[in-house]
Formats: structure tokens, sequence, C-alpha cells
């Protein structure tokens, strides 16, 4: 699918200002939609919205079709919460007690009865999964009782009667989330805006979508893993990254005609104008690990399912206005893959500069046009964190780091001032389709405001801005620029 030129902002609805300690659908959403059209940029890409769980991740979710509570708007209590980073202990504990407080002042309506029938085949199993996960004192499934983890229909039909009021509960939840996000769509519509969504390649093991279908994944007669996904030892870590997520059984999900895929593609879609694939090179090949492994050393590549997922899906949806996320250990079978299915790949400014100059893929003199560009994605640096501190890693030797600052000065014709403006200019000067900027470079934070560092467990994907940072200067300067190159 062929772009328009166009630009637009990386933003996690969570970053939004708020008075509840995290940012919310509503008000602050369509405010956030108002600074866009001023500026002139046509793109809102947030991360996965789903029910977040242990470690407050957008990408480990327990739904891949369920929208995140903690995201609904609600009136705001009188409480004290830090403006620049949500403390999610507190915000939890607050959010829920409010959003209860709704739900217990719901009554049903003609609309709540069409949300339930047209999304019953997932709101069903998510409802009473999170009913059971309460239930059994959040617990992972496969340890709950044996009725429940292994979906006994008689052990089901006494769960559901005895947990009939939380699993009611648990639905009016998603239907006050998808009516707030309805609303937004249609503000976005209205102000020329497209939503582009990001979906995970892969889901989480505790989660609704492995526990209703464990027949789609490699899991053990018990529910453990019996194979993990995770990335083989690199430069940046010498036992590789080890995901816990559980591996699609690709056989079966051929047999069923992708079907699975099918729902998950429409649900994303029906969300969102444009949709980033997470780990896009999995569907060429993936690693896998033993499920009970300790690191990801020992794992091979084995093949995914290549271009007949994607002609699979896009002949149930129509064309698809999809995003490949193409970073890391990216072979030319993979590049193959992405242009089969003519998905528009990524490329990352900041990653331009290192190696003495050698990432050529990275360098705006070599984008074709069906490019997505960013200064920085959600797991980088800031652009002005990245500067400052060498690329964000202190073990590098100071010499390295000095070539590729060099480099960059050099390659950018600038001295190193101002360098998130300079990255920003120079991705919206681009032949790319697409310019992605993240929140924080607009506003010229630091390592401070970095929304996530991989392998880190804990202090990620907290950041919030407030509105008094967005300067009339910062306003008019976006402006200027997107104006200037046509974007």
């Amino acid at each position: 699918m062929v772009f328009p030129r166009s630009s637009g902002i990386l933003l996690h609805p969570t970053s939004l200002p708020g008075n509840n300690g995290i940012g919310e659908l509503g008000s602050q959403s369509l405010k956030f939609l108002d600074f866009l059209a001023e500026s002139g940029l046509k793109i809102w890409q947030v991360l996965p919205l789903g029910p977040t769980g242990y470690g407050d991740s957008p990408y480990q979710c327990f739904s891949a079709f369920a929208g995140n509570p903690l995201l609904i708007e609600v009136p705001a209590q009188l409480a004290s919460f830090p403006a620049h980073t949500v403390d999610f202990g507190r915000v939890i504990e607050h959010k829920r007690a409010l959003v209860s407080k709704a739900v217990t002042a719901f009554k049903p309506t003609d609309a709540y009865l069409s949300f339930l029938d047209r999304n019953s085949d997932w709101l069903v199993d998510y409802a009473l999964f999170m009913a059971l996960k309460q239930a059994h004192g959040g617990i992972a499934w496969p340890y709950w009782e044996a009725g429940a983890a292994r979906r006994d229909p008689d052990a089901l039909a006494r769960w559901r009667q005895r947990l009939a009021d939380a699993i009611d509960a648990i639905k009016i939840e998603q239907y006050l989330f998808f009516a707030q996000f309805d609303t937004l769509q249609k503000a976005a519509t209205e102000r020329g805006i497209k939503l582009m969504g990001d979906l995970p390649i892969y889901v989480a093991h505790d989660s609704a979508d492995v526990w209703a279908n464990p027949e789609l994944f490699r899991l053990n007669d018990n529910g453990t893993l019996k194979v993990q996904a995770g990335v083989p030892p690199d430069y940046f870590s010498a036992t590789g990254q080890l995901w816990g997520n559980p591996i699609y059984d690709w056989d079966a999900m051929k047999a069923s005609g992708y079907a699975w895929w099918i729902r998950r593609m429409r649900a994303a879609l029906h969300q969102f104008d444009l949709v980033r694939i997470d780990h896009f090179r999995g569907f060429e090949a993936y690693w896998e690990v033993a499920g009970d492994a300790a690191t990801a050393v020992d794992g091979r590549w084995v093949k995914g399912p290549g271009v007949e997922l994607f002609r699979a899906i896009e002949g149930a949806l129509g064309t698809l206005p999809i995003v490949a996320e193409n970073l890391g250990l990216i072979t030319p079978e993979v590049e193959q893959l992405r242009e089969a299915c003519g998905f528009p790949g990524m490329s990352i400014l900041q990653f331009a500069f290192g190696g003495d100059g050698q990432a050529k893929e990275f360098q705006p003199h070599t984008y074709p046009k069906d490019r997505v560009v960013y200064t920085g994605t959600h797991d980088n640096d800031t652009t002005v964190g990245w500067w400052n501190s060498g690329a964000g890693d202190s073990t590098r030797d100071a010499s390295d780091v000095e070539k590729e600052k060099a480099f960059a000065r050099r390659y950018l014709g600038a001295d190193g001032s101002e360098m998130h403006w300079t990255l920003i200019r120079t991705a919206l000067a681009s032949v790319a389709n697409t310019v992605l900027i993240p929140m924080q470079d607009v506003l010229g934070l630091g390592n401070e405001a970095r929304m996530n560092l991989p392998g880190r467990q804990a202090g990620n994907w907290g950041w919030r801005f407030s509105w008094d940072q967005v300067t009339p200067d910062i306003r008019a300067r976006l402006k200027e620029m997107v104006q200037t190159y046509d974007r």
C-alpha cells in the first residue's frame, strides 16, 4: 500500500496530561488531536491499547482484543499525582475505584446490548478469563483450579454462575472503553487525522487469547510453555532476549484458514487507519527456545508462515495498511517477504551515524519513498538523551562515540546544538512518505523522558508530558517545518 506524504507524532495515551495520574481517552485526547491539527500533522501513533499486567508493558496484555480500563476517562477525584510520570502502583488502585464507581452507576442501553452482540467472539471469553483471574488471586491461568484452567464445560458453567456480577462488570468496562475510543475516532476523522495502532506479533502467555485457544499455541498438556519466543544473542546481549510469549502452532493456524489472525486484524483495522506490526521478521523465521529455558542462547530459527498468512488476511479484509517493523537482525528473506506483501519498512535516524557512518540503510539519502522514518522510537533514548550520552550506552568506547558524533555533524551539516530539531527537520525533509516523531523529541526532552529501556524490569512506560511544556515557540517551529516540507 502506498502511503501519502504525511507526518505525525508517536505518543501513547498514558503519556497525556490529566488529573488521575495517567493519560486517558477523553478530553485530553481531544486536546491532543487539536494540537496535531493545528500543527498540520496527520497521524497519531499509539502503542498497544490492551489491558496490561505485571510490568505495565503494553506489549504484554491480557487480551489482543480488549481495551485497557486504566485509559477510561472518569471524573477526577481529589488526589496528588506526579505531573510527568505514571506512578502505576497508586494509579491502578485509584483508577480501579473510579472505574468501578462508573460501572456501578451504568444502566444498560440498546447501544450496550449492540456492543455485546458485535464483540461476542472475544468479549465472552475475555470477561470470564478476567473474572476467573480475579477469583484466583491474579495467578496465571495454568495454575487455576483444574476445571477452569482446562476449560471443562461443566466447571465453566459453574464459574459463570458464581462470577456473574464480576463478568458483567468487566463487559461494562469494555463498553465504556470502546465508547470513548469511538468518540476519539470520530474526532480524529473530523480533523483529518489518522490513528495508527501497534500490533505485537505475539500475545502474552497469561492472556484470554491463549487460555481460550490453547490448540493454536505450542503448549504442554498442563498449559505451560512447550517453547517460547525471543531473539538470539547479539552485540547488545550475550544471552539474547527471552520473552516468555508462547509460539503459534502455525500448522493449526493454517488448518483454520488463519481465522484467529483474520479476526485479530479485523479488530485492529476497526480501531485504526494504519497498523504497525512489531517484530515482522518473525513471520519469515522466528527464534524458538525451550519453554523452561533460562536464557535465549540455546534456540533455533524456525520458518514462519510467510506471505501465505498475509494473503489469507488480505483475501478476507482487502488491502492492508500495514507498516512492517523490520529492525534488528534482518535477512534478505525478511525484506523479500515485506516487499512481497507491499508493506513499507522503518528507518530510525538515531541509527544512521554509528559504525563510522556505515549504517546506510538508516541514512536519508538511501530512503525509498515507501519508508516510515522515525527520529527514535519508544525503545530508544530520546534524541537529546542519545546525543548527550553517546547513544545512551555508557559502556561504549569514548572514541567510537566521538566518531559517531563527528559523522552526524558532517552528514547533517549541524553543530550539534538543538539536535532534536535537526533530526526532526532532516526526517521531514526526506523523500520518505511517512515521518513519525516521538513527542519527547518535539519537546526536546532528555533521557529522563525515555519510555522504555528493553531488558529493564521496572521503571518503564511511565513518562507523561504537561501542556505547559508545549510552548508557543515549539508549536510555531513544528508547524513551519511541516508546512515547509509538504507534510
